[in-house]
């Protein structure tokens, strides 16, 4: 046998030619080809993706804002609730602020 992988089938007739990746410019023409064709390229594509871009950020927008909406309290709920903990301090503490603010207008 002693073929190599890659090498078992001969084809008569056919001419491959190779060039060496050693031998090549990886990025010939990036820069002063690629670049300025970035512009066309993106303006004539960008009819095709932009408007589903615009409509998931206007429907994630809208989403949110339902959703958090939707979390907050109304305060008509709460109107006659009494506070469970009342604090036992606070008529005191009420008392001396306002003695202190009939003093100041003396």
């Amino acid at each position: 046998m002693g073929k190599h992988f890659g090498e078992l089938a001969v084809i008569r007739g056919i001419v491959y030619y190779k060039l060496s990746p050693h031998e090549q410019k990886p990025y010939a023409g990036a820069i002063t080809l690629g670049i300025p064709n970035l512009v066309p390229r993106t303006m004539a594509t960008i009819w095709t993706y932009l408007p589903v871009f615009i409509l998931g950020y206007a429907t994630y927008v809208g989403v949110e804002e339902a959703y958090h909406l939707s979390k907050r309290k109304d305060p008509r709920d709460y109107m006659n609730e009494v506070d469970p903990n009342p604090d036992p301090c606070k008529e005191k503490r009420e008392q001396r602020e306002k003695e202190k603010r009939e003093k100041e207008k003396k």
